[in-house]
């Protein structure tokens, strides 16, 4: 049953084939609207992690009494030492960014090849 909202399948998401009737019109239409709400999500995250960027400084610079003239380490209340806690939440947001990031770019969308291919191999076509 089409969303009656956007007047599209249900199951749009990027890299899936197109719904029945769905014309090349209607697939670029919603790829470039799958490209603008990775850019908005990515500058609106990236936005979110400016700010814990910048909240865990001021903590840091509170906890440590100043700027890690001493380094970083794993431990807090050390004097002039920074604990390095904000590298987990920044790599694990780039793992998510990369992944939407080829999701929506990388990732081709299902072919007619690709389809009956599928339906050979599960007729027993394709095994050898």
């Amino acid at each position: 049953m089409p969303d009656l909202i956007h007047d599209r399948p249900p199951d749009s998401s990027p890299g899936t084939s197109a719904g029945p009737g769905e014309s090349a019109r209607q697939q670029a239409i919603r790829r470039i609207e799958h490209k603008r709400r990775f850019w908005a999500i990515t500058a609106a995250s990236s936005v979110g992690m400016i700010i814990l960027v910048v909240i865990w400084a001021i903590s840091e610079y509170h906890n440590a009494g100043g700027w890690p003239a001493h380094g970083f380490s794993q431990s807090s209340g050390i004097h002039d030492v920074w604990n390095y806690w904000i590298i987990y939440p920044l790599i694990a947001w780039l793992a998510i960014v990369g992944t939407h990031a080829w999701l929506v770019f990388a990732r081709k969308p299902v072919s007619e090849r690709d389809i009956q291919r599928e339906l050979d191999r599960q007729a027993g076509k394709g095994e050898s």
